[in-house]
């Protein structure tokens, strides 16, 4: 068995749910070091900036020692071989998720052949929540609670008072 296998799951995290918290718990399990990767996000629009969304990956990710919290931008592959990583954790939530996981997955065998993608199911109760639905329930003004950490929860509140601020 190979020692100190670093595990990369990268994301944009606009915010982090309950169900990439289960992942990244999940992830812990397997690996022995496994770094929360948060993409700047240049190709989406973010309700949240990037230190935002890195103060709430590392506030969520602190009952994990071992998982760490950076960013990134420009290609995984170079923030994958500049760390060492040896797997890419991708979370799978429905039939829908696995075409477009598999053909990145594929995609990546090519750009980084001794890299594995390893796929995640989060719990059941988790697997229906996505950030996007997150951010627009949150946006209507329904409650997101069982959805999100109390911390993400406050941060979803502040934010959405300032865009609501004339």
């Amino acid at each position: 068995m190979a020692q100190n296998v670093l595990a990369i799951y990268p994301g944009t995290f606009d915010p982090i749910t309950l169900g990439h918290e289960d992942i990244v718990r999940r992830a812990s399990q397997l690996f022995d070091r496994v770094i929360v990767a948060v993409a700047a996000g240049h190709h989406k629009k973010t309700m949240f900036n990037l230190e935002e969304r890195m103060a709430m990956v590392r506030e969520a990710c602190k009952p994990w020692p071992q998982v760490s919290v950076e960013s990134f931008d420009g290609l995984m592959r170079d923030f994958v071989v500049a760390r060492g990583g040896k797997a890419m954790v991708r979370g799978l939530r429905a039939v829908t998720d696995f075409d477009y996981e598999f053909q990145l997955a594929g995609m990546n065998r090519h750009l980084m052949a001794d890299v594995e993608t390893v796929f995640l199911t989060p719990g059941d109760k988790y697997q229906f929540i996505s950030s996007t639905f997150v951010r627009e329930i949150a946006t209507l003004g329904g409650e997101v609670d069982k959805f999100v950490s109390d911390n993400v929860q406050q941060k979803l509140n502040e934010k959405l008072a300032l865009l609501k601020k004339p």
